[in-house]
């Protein structure tokens, strides 16, 4: 005997029970009975093998895939193998009792699938209608018929949506999708009627199958790789999801909806766009031809509470004397540099720096795309715009850092910095605006200051390394480095300071670095250099942490 467990692409999930060896297909002489044309009369064959399980693809036209790759034979079959027939995701897993698989199906499995008892005996109510065919169109056909008809009923009544609030389009959208389906020839059971209705005026006229996610406070990011393939990252773990677009256009609405009301395009002529949704996510959209297989997102969510540097260290990013440091350094108005990866947890450490300066000062924010949310009492957000349809109207980061210099800014943070804007950072921060924040994608504090004089390079301003490397060691006083360890946790790895230029070479000590004894950035046993000139202000419990080894 062996348990199957299937996920349907509508959500549903359904456990049986079936005696070894069977066949799963959609004919009358399969043990398992799957009803959807995407499946073959004889779709899967499992059998026994010297080691276990195996399962050979019967010849489908559709064929199978066993963890994402094409299936002829597989074996032995393992719990965690995961293998897609159809609409449907089956995983095998060994019988924990022997008692026959009840005859009774769920009210959701029953429109779907018949599969007989553990001896291959049809139930004796089979011919009373208990087990309803499918639809020949399935679920996600019945869904995008639906789609398209609200589409078409909205172009019919000449509704000008644009001039509809967003809770009497939404009504309006039900009322629509109500009457397709009451008028439908084979409308869904009523279990499943309320979960239809949702998910097409959600894709509509919302987010689709991304609502439930992004309201979802465990989940961090959500990857579309395409319409019928999502992923997302809970407590630092991908995984995929159930859920699935009905088709690719609808994945290409919501990233159109997400986009337009920011003055965003998406087209054959600009492929890729940045975005943010209204809650401040950060939203990555990519369309064929640059994505091959269809259009693609990545949308990386942010806590809706504002993140303190007590929050870092109760959940482990740092210690409680390095977070003093780190006040402290901020207060003394030291220059700093944050870098890491990508998810490493950079704009979450800029946001929690920049909550520490004193309320009396002014932050302008300068970001290619926003997503700082810091609170503070005088905040000014600055975004940089690509250019429009005609190659006009571009406003860039290094444009954005020249005007923050005229608007009294008390620290200028740039949300991250990737190009020729680092040599106008640079010069604001050794000229009068001391205290500023900004980060890069580095895997180490070293490789930050070689991105940083690659950056000046590229600006073209004719200035000799030597110079450039001048300018870094007296503009920049801390680097931090972010790190997201393999289980997902993000810690500080490494803060290291910059002590001056000798030899024509930026020279650095590392004040603390993480170890995974601690699980977190320890002192190395040296002192701040930055501690003689703060005086007074350093406590001695902090000086004699960075002392001790």
């Amino acid at each position: 005997m062996i348990d199957l467990h299937i996920v349907y692409e509508d959500g549903r999930k359904q456990r049986l029970q079936q005696a070894v060896p069977f066949v799963i297909g959609r004919g009358m002489e399969c043990e398992v009975r799957l009803l959807h044309w995407r499946i073959a009369r004889k779709h899967l064959k499992v059998t026994k093998s010297e080691d276990g399980y195996q399962v050979d693809d019967l010849g489908s036209l559709n064929g199978s895939r066993v963890n994402g790759r094409k299936l002829l034979r597989h074996a032995p079959i393992l719990e965690t193998d995961e293998f897609v027939i159809g609409p449907c995701l089956i995983r095998f897993l060994p019988t924990v009792s022997q008692t026959s698989y009840p005859q009774a199906l769920t009210q959701d499995f029953q429109e779907s699938v018949h599969v007989p008892d553990a001896l291959g005996v049809p139930p004796a109510n089979a011919s009373q209608g208990l087990v309803v065919q499918s639809s020949a169109r399935g679920f996600r056909e019945l869904r995008r018929e639906l789609h398209a008809g609200l589409i078409k009923a909205f172009d019919l009544r000449r509704h000008d949506v644009a001039q509809l609030s967003e809770s009497a389009l939404r009504k309006q959208a039900i009322e629509c999708v109500g009457t397709l389906l009451d008028q439908h020839d084979s409308p869904p059971c009523a279990s499943q009627r309320q979960a239809l209705l949702d998910l097409v005026v959600d894709e509509a006229i919302g987010l689709g199958v991304l609502e439930p996610m992004l309201a979802d406070h465990s989940i961090t990011e959500i990857m579309v790789n395409r319409f019928d393939e999502i992923f997302i990252e809970r407590e630092g773990r991908i995984e995929k999801s159930t859920s699935q677009f009905s088709s690719e256009q609808a994945v290409r609405g919501v990233i159109e909806r997400i986009v337009f009301p920011l003055g965003r395009r998406l087209d054959d002529a600009s492929p890729m766009v940045d975005a943010r949704l209204t809650d401040g996510s950060r939203i990555n959209a990519v369309i064929p031809p640059i994505s091959i297989h269809g259009a693609s997102m990545t949308i990386r969510k942010f806590t809706k509470k504002g993140m303190t540097i007590q929050g870092l260290v109760d959940n482990g990013t740092l210690c409680t004397a390095l977070a003093a440091f780190l006040k402290l350094a901020i207060k003394m108005r030291l220059n700093i540099l944050v870098s890491g990866g990508t998810g490493s947890g950079k704009t979450t450490l800029l946001n929690v720096l920049a909550q520490c300066v004193v309320p009396d000062q002014r932050i302008v924010t300068i970001e290619d795309s926003a997503e700082l949310q810091i609170n503070h009492p005088h905040v000014v957000s600055l975004e940089a715009r690509p250019e429009n349809a005609e190659g006009r109207g571009a406003v860039t980061v290094r444009g954005l850092v020249r005007n923050a210099l005229r608007m009294r800014p008390d620290r200028i943070v740039v949300g991250e910095v990737r190009g020729a804007e680092a040599l106008d950072m640079l010069a604001a921060m050794n000229t009068g605006h001391e205290g500023s924040l900004t980060t890069l994608h580095a895997n180490t504090p070293r490789d930050a200051l070689s991105r940083l004089e690659t950056m000046i390079l590229s600006a073209n301003a004719g200035l000799p390394l030597g110079a450039i490397r001048e300018q870094i060691g007296s503009a920049i006083h801390l680097i931090i480095q972010q790190v997201r360890l393999p289980e997902g946790t993000r810690v500080i790895y490494e803060v290291t300071e910059i002590v001056g230029l000798e030899s024509g070479c930026i020279q650095m000590q590392t004040l603390a670095r993480f170890t995974a004894k601690a699980g977190r950035a320890m002192p190395c046993g040296i002192v701040p250099q930055c501690f003689e000139q703060w005086g007074r202000e350093v406590d001695v419990e902090l000086l004699q942490w960075f002392g001790s080894v």
